[in-house]
């Protein structure tokens, strides 16, 4: 194969690994827009966080929030617990790593607020702790996971909603990932902002 069919073949698993899940998870993506844009109605913010390219779609999540998406509109409340480096690299030299998203979660989630957690394995240690810190105060979780969920899918409560992308490659979940955080923003300027069609 040479390098052009190699990207045909990536695109074509990218756009059936989307098919896919857009016949699976619509339901819960529509779930997880009508908890976000609640929850922002009511005055509440979103955290969230992953790690790596999750930590980076965490960060495009929020500033398409806080600044827009594809529309004119004030400003939503959003904080991605990934981009203070003071904090990070304080809490995870005086505690741990684990606790770099829980610790901040303490410091700045409210009841109503939302946790948007985003770990393509289900697996990331700090995550999941910092689930357990949202659920301590009485926040909602929003999930992007992959695979079966890993332990991820054991700590969310009714309330929440879990997007699993029906998948195994990290790529593609993460490409799904990122269409669903579009999803979310798309809509949630369309209920929060009617007027601004």
């Amino acid at each position: 194969m040479n390098i052009n069919d190699h990207v045909l073949a990536l695109f074509n698993d990218s756009i059936k690994t989307k098919q896919v899940a857009r016949d699976v998870l619509a339901a819960d993506i529509s779930r997880a827009i009508t908890l976000a844009a609640e929850s922002l109605k009511s005055g509440h913010k979103i955290l969230s966080c992953g790690n790596g390219g999750s930590a980076a779609d965490a960060q495009h999540f929020a500033a398409e929030l806080v600044c827009r998406f594809e529309r004119e509109r004030p400003g939503l409340p959003a904080i991605a617990l990934t981009t203070d480096s003071s904090a990070l690299t304080a809490i995870s030299n005086d505690y741990s790593y684990k606790e770099i998203f829980a610790r901040q979660i303490g410091a700045l989630g409210q009841a109503g607020d939302i946790l948007l957690a985003i770990s393509t394995s289900g697996h990331s240690d700090n995550v999941i702790r910092a689930i357990e810190a949202a659920h301590d105060r009485s926040m909602r979780i929003i999930a992007l996971t992959g695979r079966d969920g890993g332990e991820i899918a054991n700590q969310l409560n009714d309330d929440d909603v879990e997007i699993r992308v029906p998948a195994d490659n990290t790529a593609r979940i993460q490409e799904v990932h990122l269409l669903t955080i579009h999803c979310l923003c798309h809509q949630i300027d369309h209920i929060l902002f009617p007027d601004n069609e």
